[in-house]
């Protein structure tokens, strides 16, 4: 199993490369960013990063083809390809609804999963060929090409998904891999693996040689408690985004997230987390000691995940969303460490 990090940039700049570049020496095999713009930009931050590291991958996990037009999205990865030597890659979906909303658009009049199915299509041919003609649905090109060139032969492009099953086919069918974000069951990855070999079935693709990805909250400390009341913290705001049958499949019923969701959606942030139980937050999460960690994300493995994704959670970001103060949290690259000594070696 390989293990990346998803990072919120958020942190001072010097902060985050930093921490790419002790991810870089500690042997992850890539970080990640959200391409919105609600925080800094990751195009310019991995850019930074680029000379700065030798073997960590980057990308956006996710970049949304309704914000961003997908051949500015080629062009922005085959330059970051450039730079880092052949370590870029990216991961797309529709975008954060929420984030949608605030441009004034509904997502559900955008034929979400048709447009990030062509956008895929649209950035596939520009890494290939360099040029594209296209007449499309949502995108129409007459000999647009580019000079951003990719270094590697063939860039990973993926999907980004959390409901399914259609848009885990899709990622079967026409992607390199999906990252599913916010499962934490057996149940969820079986469900997204049985899915994916759909989609991959049908384009003549063993579905085993595709990226698997669990994209979960995260935070592991060597004081279980402190690490899993961090994870608590932000258990609302990411619920917030989760479909009642993927709450399902993680085991947790929509009935009860509602007192929680209810606090957060009326800005009660304090009660949304007063209002989380100790149980629902460890089946929304991973989060403890390392061996706690490693438990569950056997139980992942188990599903058909072939690569872990660590949203990690400290006391920053949890003061920063939530507005909470939580000491003794681990940091970033404390967390950072602790993964690459006490959990990634038993998954190698």
């Amino acid at each position: 199993m390989k293990f990346s990090y998803v990072m919120l940039p958020d942190y001072p700049l010097t902060e985050s490369l930093e921490s790419i570049k002790l991810a870089d020496e500690l042997g992850f095999h890539a970080v990640y960013a959200a391409d919105e713009t609600w925080h800094k930009d990751l195009w310019l931050l991995f850019a930074a990063a680029a000379d700065k590291t030798t073997n960590i991958r980057m990308g956006p996990s996710v970049s949304a083809v309704v914000l961003r037009e997908p051949s500015l999205i080629a062009q922005a990865t085959a330059t970051l390809d450039e730079l880092t030597g052949g370590r870029a890659e990216v991961v797309l979906s529709s975008g954060n609804f929420g984030l949608l909303a605030q441009y004034g658009m509904d997502w559900s009049t955008q034929k979400p999963l048709s447009r990030v199915r062509e956008g895929v299509g649209v950035i596939r041919t520009l890494l290939d060929e360099g040029a594209i003609t296209h007449d499309g649905e949502f995108f129409t090109y007459n000999g647009l090409f580019t000079f951003a060139r990719p270094v590697q032969d063939r860039v990973p492009v993926k999907m980004g998904a959390m409901a399914g099953p259609k848009s885990f086919q899709v990622a079967g069918e026409v992607s390199d891999g999906c990252h599913h974000a916010l499962g934490y069951t057996r149940e969820a990855y079986q469900y997204m693996y049985d899915n994916m070999k759909i989609g991959a079935d049908k384009a003549g693709k063993n579905v085993d040689d595709l990226d698997i990805g669990a994209w979960c909250v995260f935070a592991v400390g060597e004081d279980s408690a402190v690490a899993k009341e961090a994870a608590k913290s932000m258990v609302g705001l990411y619920a917030s985004a989760m479909p009642d049958s993927l709450l399902e499949r993680n085991g947790v019923s929509p009935e009860e997230m509602k007192p929680i969701l209810d606090k957060f959606v009326a800005g009660d942030l304090a009660g949304s987390i007063d209002a989380t139980p100790d149980a629902l937050a460890d089946k929304l999460s991973v989060a403890g000691t390392p061996e706690e960690c490693v438990a569950k994300i056997e139980e992942m493995k188990a599903g058909g995940a072939n690569h872990m994704i660590c949203a990690i959670t400290d006391a920053t970001l949890v003061k920063t969303f939530m507005g909470r103060d939580l000491p003794g949290v681990a940091t970033v690259d404390e967390q950072l460490r602790l993964i690459a000594e006490k959990i990634m070696p038993q998954f190698a």
